[in-house]
């Protein structure tokens, strides 16, 4: 497959969850559970996250809780890659304060505008959403100081691209938290190949050795997993998948 097929399947799939409020029915995306909220507190959000952000945020999906692992402060610029509906984004805008500020990207218009609807009802003042593509970043070098993601940059035929993006726009002393689907041994052909299997996070997730290789390569220092854990993604009847979610660590240059 193209990378240019992958990315307009990827699109148009999450472009039609935004559409739909988020509603996955019988078609998964990445971490697809009963409901939004079962969703979101199996992977690390505390019931007080969830009540204090906008509810249409939440929209089912992610692998981990980055907000929760990154330390973020006052003050700080924080990037969110792939925010959706912005879950992420608004949870970081109340550690970051009014001194602060939060921009995320998403490649979906429909997830954009959901974001920022959301924003708008809510009067954030310190979240901003910016339409663009992970592996070309609508931001100036030297920026932000933490990056996050959620289970995103295994939606990305170019990772490595990627992660020399967000080097390049973190500022010297800049740090990233991913939280992420990845491998332990290679997937299946069958896998691999399929396009829907692009869209529920799991053809496109790389071996975990090699994901940490990519982000090394980028120009990462101190690049550690937090934590993970296992997770099994049902592909059909026939086939079951296990692989896992990983909470990365990475600094611009060493401590």
């Amino acid at each position: 497959m193209k990378e240019s097929e992958i990315k307009d399947y990827v699109k148009k799939s999450y472009g039609e969850i935004a559409r739909n409020s988020g509603s996955l029915g019988s078609s998964c995306g990445c971490g697809c559970r009963p409901s939004s909220t079962d969703t979101a507190m199996q992977i690390g959000y505390s019931k007080d996250e969830l009540g204090n952000i906008p509810e249409a945020s939440n929209m089912g999906f992610g692998c981990g809780n980055p907000t929760a692992l990154a330390s973020l402060k006052e003050g700080e610029t924080v990037l969110d890659l792939g925010s959706g509906g912005g879950i992420d984004a608004f949870l970081a805008a109340q550690k970051v304060g009014e001194t602060g500020k939060v921009i995320g990207v998403d490649m979906t218009e429909e997830m954009i505008q959901k974001a920022k609807v959301a924003s708008q009802k809510f009067e954030y003042k310190n979240v901003e959403f910016r339409l663009g593509e992970i592996e070309n970043l609508p931001l100036e070098d030297n920026l932000v100081d933490v990056i996050i993601s959620n289970c995103v940059i295994n939606l990305s035929p170019d990772k490595e691209k990627v992660f020399k993006e967000a080097y390049r726009v973190l500022k010297p002393t800049g740090r990233i938290l991913i939280s992420d689907i990845v491998t332990e041994g290679d997937l299946p052909e069958r896998v691999k190949k399929s396009i829907s299997a692009w869209g529920g996070c799991v053809a496109g997730a790389q071996e975990k050795n090699q994901y940490l290789a990519t982000i090394r390569n980028a120009g990462f220092k101190e690049v550690n997993i937090v934590s993970e854990s296992n997770i099994t993604i049902e592909i059909s009847e026939e086939l079951k998948v296990k692989i896992m979610s990983v909470q990365v660590e990475a600094f611009k240059s060493r401590r």
